[in-house]
């Protein structure tokens, strides 16, 4: 009885974790949810062709800075034996990389990195951040396994991948919505996503950020399940991106 109960206390502490699923590397999609045009600063002059209007930055090299950037995932229990785990808010404070600004928005671009040691797993600022759906705290115990078994060599195996890198191959807008056609490498696997952003033009540069359900199947993982699926985690995670970038070289 008592192996049988470790057996299962054990695997609640998983459920965050996936395993890599043997695919090809054809396109998949994102499923994206609903984003709410956000306010900046209005630009000066006349907004580059191709721009949405007020907010159109000035064409250059922007640099992302990390100090007000964050990929943040919000993944959920699953199965009958649910409530033996948790939800979990994995954040990463440590994104970096660069936007590229032209005079038209198709002739622009960005790509992004982000350090798999850098995932912070249930820090209890951010759970409370998220509201119900991620009560109270999780033990240090719980935070560290959970993170050992998602960076470890069987789900996104930091070793031999350290980055997950995202970079876009298009950007389109349609019916006042801003749409980034991206390339997302994640433990080796490479999938296409669409996912719609909102941009700001800031004083110090610029600001976008971009919320959307992804499933982790679309990104080449097979979510972790036990017991015929009674204890598991749920395929759609929650994506919450923002970034902040600064201009460095102007044109």
């Amino acid at each position: 009885m008592f192996k049988r109960f470790c057996t299962v206390a054990a695997a609640s502490c998983l459920l965050s974790c996936t395993v890599p699923k043997p695919q090809s590397n054809g396109p998949s999609s994102a499923t994206p949810l609903p984003v709410q045009p956000g306010a900046g600063i209005p630009a000066t002059g006349t907004p580059a062709p191709g721009w949405p209007t007020p907010n159109a930055p000035a064409p250059g090299t922007y640099r992302i800075d990390p100090s007000g950037s964050e990929l943040r995932l919000l993944v959920y229990r699953a199965g009958a034996l649910a409530s033996l785990g948790h939800n979990h808010v994995i954040q990463n404070p440590s994104v970096t990389g660069s936007v590229d600004v032209a005079t038209t928005l198709g002739a622009s671009s960005f790509s992004l990195r982000a350090p798999v040691a850098a995932f912070i797993v249930d820090d209890t600022q951010a759970r409370a951040e998220e509201g119900e759906d991620f009560p109270g705290e999780i033990s240090d115990e719980a935070k560290t396994g959970t993170w050992n078994n998602m960076t470890g060599s069987a789900v996104l195996n930091s070793i031999q991948y350290p980055v997950i890198s995202v970079r876009s191959t298009r950007l389109e807008q349609s019916l006042g919505t801003l749409t980034a056609i991206l390339t997302v490498s994640v433990a080796g696997h490479e999938s296409t996503l669409s996912v719609p952003f909102v941009l700001s033009r800031e004083a110090y540069g610029l600001s976008a950020s971009a919320s959307f359900e992804l499933r982790q199947s679309a990104l080449g993982l097979t979510p972790f399940s036990l017991m015929l699926g009674a204890l598991a985690v749920r395929d759609a995670m929650q994506v919450k991106l923002k970034v902040a970038a600064q201009l460095e070289a102007p044109r």
